[in-house]
């Protein structure tokens, strides 16, 4: 890093830069290429020449993005080139941040960090200049600087100058008097002798001594910022002898302000209160094996898999509505929370995911409903580590934010999941630099969140982002630990590879468990599955039986809902014994054996069918029981037959409604036959993952800044080349050429000739105009062919619309 010393701070007067478009345009090909990829937004569109390039770098819109992109002691940097003057020495800004050489504050390396912070703020082109003569660009200085409704970020309010602005020119004179200063003939050269006398730290100090103890209080209180206070009609003592004498100046007929050049003499010349030039450190706060990370990571990763599965398939077949405005309703994200037996803010983190993944998608129905995508079926069919990888893929680049459901947006109304108001561009970066964070730990090793939050409020510090930033970081660290990034709050070594851009894969499939093809029976009817099934065996077991705990193993309860719902699906008691034998390895125990009996003997002993629906039975004890029953008089039977019921009820109504009163009858077709209820499941139309929201353009790539930095430096010189005067008409700087059509034939048909460069102006046919250098190549038909240097490509020009040519001086050719 170059020191003030350096050739930049060197530079006489007569070579240093006059403008920012000319320290752009001193500027090697690397440095505009650095300049581009760290702001582009400055490359749409391309820049015809570095003035555009200037111009466009001093936007407003521009340079706000660059200033919430500093760091605190860039940031720090630029506030204090805002109060400084302008252009200001080195020297001047080094006190400003790190006090005076020499001085007895304690350096707290601010004043080894400044060419760093410095050379950040150059390379943003936020400032300009060499060390003689710093020039922050204005915007930045608008922006920065204290006004009287908005003070600047270091406390201080504006110089003596500004404040006196609208002042009568008596009273300048009576301030300068009380001040002991001697009379002058006009309100500038008083206004410049107390600006002297407050700049003056000797003068200062003598002046300060005969002020009254209570006056120091006053001062003491706005030293620091805000330096406005509100005065009485008829202020104290102590406030009049600092307001007499200009220590304290008039903003409001109300209010005063504190000068800079007296705030900054209290402060002892420091611009603000306390600087911080370096990065908190984040150190490992507590340390484990990478084994032991990686095992607690690799179980998290396993539950995470289960989890998704679980929540999609359960929506499956009857999906939640889309609310009218998009999103789930708070009722069904409640509802799902208790299907994954989970809080809110967790089921809402693992819906976002499948949306993000491209599992989960609205179908586009009339009554539009989520349900999973045909991708969802893919990812099943993948291994484990695999599935892993696609909804890592998915988290760590998402914009779309889970933490944010259940707060309000700007006009009051609740974000809810999968709603169109949950993306937030500062996501990705955030959840990356955490990450990183962790990475630059010793393998095993956690962070205190408190350090991980202070680091990257400095690496961001501008108000109004900061906070979104920690609570991103704070979901971060969450979202990490139960999706399987982290274990125990260290980087495990699947989420380092992750973080890397490398397949996290092979080195988390060695972690999981292989998936097992058996269960244990046991005899107070359940089954234990010791690892993860394999999908057929889990498949079925999760219509016969209800999940009863998750975990490394997983319980499974039979009941006679249970063993119903599998008899729906059209599968037979026979069925139901053999499949068990073959995948248990205990003995099938007698009371599941009885169970299943039990209701296979009585499912679809009552069978319903649509009449508006009916209920037939041969053994006319049980309809009579069933009528008797208070129970069923929702359902609005009546008997049509000895053997037969019809009812009010629609068939589903009526097959719940006796189910629920301890009957298991079956649905049968209109031929008489069971139905199976086994119920399709539902797929929505290919649907592709939600793309992330970017936080502005795209970061460009080393072809795009290459090419750019070209047709910058192209365009440029057709903006600045020296041109030879033709004898007639004299060619001004910035204007279009002006030639007949006969000089213009001519001057491209001689430079086709030998070669050489010419200057030309083009009207397009869309009338806009615009200059060019070209190497004319051949001239036939009205129009002329050659390399356009702007567009570093050969292109052809039509003559009539070419307003004018001019032969490049011999030192530009």
């Amino acid at each position: 890093m170059p020191e003030p010393s350096s050739a930049a701070g060197s530079a006489t007067a007569s070579s240093a830069p006059r403008s920012l478009a000319e320290a752009l345009r001193a500027r090697d090909d690397a440095s505009l290429a650095a300049l581009l990829h760290a702001r582009p937004d400055l490359l749409g569109p391309v820049p015809g020449d570095m003035t555009q390039l200037a111009t466009r770098a001093g936007t407003r819109a521009s340079v706000v993005r660059a200033l919430d992109r500093l760091d605190r002691f860039a940031l720090q940097t630029a506030e204090a080139l805002a109060v400084a003057p302008e252009p200001c020495p080195y020297p001047v800004l080094e006190s400003l941040l790190a006090g005076e050489q020499g001085s007895t504050g304690e350096d707290n390396g601010a004043r080894a960090e400044l060419p760093r912070a410095l050379a950040t703020l150059r390379d943003q082109a936020l400032v300009w200049g060499d060390d003689e003569r710093l020039r922050l660009v204005r915007t930045a200085r608008e922006l920065l600087a204290p006004s009287a409704g908005r003070p600047s970020p270091t406390g201080l309010g504006p110089t003596v100058a500004e404040a006196t602005s609208g002042m009568s020119p008596t009273r300048v004179q009576e301030i300068v008097a009380a001040a002991g200063l001697p009379a002058t003939h006009d309100p500038v050269s008083a206004v410049t002798a107390l600006t002297g006398l407050f700049a003056d730290p000797e003068r200062m100090s003598a002046l300060l001594d005969e002020a009254p103890a209570e006056a120091h209080q006053v001062l003491g209180r706005l030293v620091w910022g805000p330096p406005y206070g509100e005065v009485t009609p008829n202020p104290t003592a102590p406030v009049r002898w600092l307001r007499d004498r200009g220590l304290l100046l008039p903003a409001s007929a109300r209010t005063v302000v504190l000068p800079r050049e007296v705030a900054l003499h209290l402060r002892g010349g420091l611009a603000h209160r306390v600087t911080e030039p370096v990065a908190p450190a984040v150190p490992a706060d507590r340390e484990h094996r990478p084994q032991l990370v990686d095992a607690n990571a690799a179980g998290q990763a396993l539950a995470a898999l289960s989890t998704v599965e679980e929540l999609v398939k359960s929506w499956e077949h009857t999906g939640p509505p889309v609310l009218r405005a998009g999103g789930l309703s708070v009722r069904d994200l409640k509802r799902t929370a208790a299907t994954l037996d989970t809080t809110e803010a967790t089921a809402a983190f693992w819906i976002e995911l499948a949306y993000a993944a491209g599992l989960l998608a609205s179908d586009g129905e009339a009554d539009e409903r989520y349900a999973p995508t045909p991708a969802f079926d893919d990812w099943l069919e993948l291994p484990p580590a695999e599935r892993w990888s696609v909804l890592a893929a998915a988290w760590l680049p998402a914009t779309r934010t889970a933490g944010l459901v259940g707060d309000q947006d700007s006009k009051g109304r609740t974000l809810s999941a999968l709603g169109p108001e949950l993306d937030r561009s500062a996501a990705p970066e955030v959840r990356r630099r955490v990450l990183e964070l962790l990475a630059a730990l010793p393998e095993g090793g956690s962070a205190a969140p408190d350090a991980l939050l202070a680091r990257l409020d400095w690496e961001r510090p501008v108000r109004g982002t900061s906070a979104l930033r920690a609570r991103l970081a704070q979901w971060t660290l969450t979202e990490a630990e139960v999706l399987g990034v982290t274990g125990r709050g260290a980087l495990a070594a699947h989420g380092r590879a992750l973080l890397e851009h490398r397949d996290p894969a092979p080195l988390l499939a060695p972690l999981l468990p292989e998936p097992v093809d058996h269960v244990l029976l046991q005899a107070d009817l359940t089954a234990v599955a010791p690892g993860p099934l394999r999908r057929a065996l889990g498949d079925v077991l999760a219509v016969l039986a209800d999940v009863e705990s998750k975990g490394g193993a997983t319980v499974y309860r039979f009941t006679p809902g249970s063993v119903r719902r599998a008899l729906d699906s059209g599968r037979t008691a026979s069925d139901l014994h053999a499949f068990l034998a073959e995948h248990s390895i205990t003995p099938v125990p007698q009371p599941l054996a009885y169970l299943i009996d039990d209701v296979a003997r009585r499912h679809g002993h009552l069978r319903v069918g649509a009449a508006s629906s009916y209920v037939r039975c041969d053994d006319d004890g049980m309809l009579n029981e069933i009528l008797a029953d208070k129970r069923s008089a929702g359902l609005g039977l009546r008997r049509l037959a000895p053997t037969v019921l019809a009812a009010q009820a629609e068939p589903g109504a009526l097959l719940d409604g006796l189910r629920a009163m301890g009957y298991a009858p079956a649905a049968e077709s209109r031929t008489g036959d069971v139905l199976v209820a086994r119920a399709d499941a539902h797929r929505t139309p290919a649907r592709s993952a939600p793309v992330p929201v970017p936080d502005g353009p795209p970061v460009p790539d080393a072809t795009l800044l290459a090419a750019a930095v070209r047709a910058i430096r192209a365009g440029d010189l057709a903006a600045t080349a020296v041109r030879k005067e033709p004898a007639t008409t004299p060619v001004v700087a910035g204007e279009l050429p002006r030639t007949s059509a006969a000089e213009t034939l001519a001057t491209v048909q001689a430079a086709a000739l030998t070669g050489s460069a010419v200057w030309i102006g083009y009207v397009n046919a869309d009338g806009a105009a615009s200059q060019r250098v070209i190497d004319p190549v051949r001239v036939e038909g009205g129009f002329v062919t050659g390399y356009d240097h702007t567009a570093d490509e050969v292109r052809t020009y039509a003559l009539h619309r070419i307003t004018g040519v001019a032969e490049l001086a011999e030192e530009h050719l």
